[in-house]
């Protein structure tokens, strides 16, 4: 049952969840000292962040704050984000994206995690590129 095809995507390691409903469901790890995506928002898609280990600084429309281990964000749609992993240790995180689709930009940018040197390759700059230039496809709308 767990054919889980886990894949780094800009430096963060992401393990996509089957669903039945109406969202996609990620679990994320983020080493420590990663940047997240650059500032973003969705137009279609609601975004929830759940914390399991370790922290995350998120910027939520010009607001930033440090979110814990078993506290969340909620970001609607419309609404310039992103998120950072500041800290000296690994966050682990729950990523929800609602409705369905969100999903496929983590399957096209990620890179295998048995492939060698995955995590560093998530963050080649021909993916950095490949990702600037197709995010509107995927509804993320970049603002840099």
């Amino acid at each position: 049952m767990n054919s889980t095809k886990t894949k780094w995507v800009l430096g963060h390691k992401i393990t996509p969840h089957e669903t039945t409903g109406d969202y996609d469901l990620m679990v994320a790890e983020t080493p420590a000292r990663v940047q997240g995506p650059p500032p973003h928002l969705h137009n279609s898609f609601k975004e929830s962040f759940l914390i399991i280990e370790g922290e995350m600084e998120f910027m939520v429309n010009g607001d930033t704050m440090v979110v814990k281990a078993g506290e969340s964000v909620d970001v609607p749609p419309k609404t310039l984000h992103t998120f950072s992993n500041k800290s000296d240790r690994p966050c682990k995180w729950v990523n929800i994206h609602s409705p369905k689709g969100f999903r496929d930009f983590f399957e096209q940018m990620g890179i295998p995690e048995n492939e060698e040197n995955a995590s560093d390759k998530s963050l080649a700059p021909e993916i950095i590129n490949k990702v600037i230039t197709t995010a509107a496809e995927f509804d993320m709308i970049i603002r840099i």
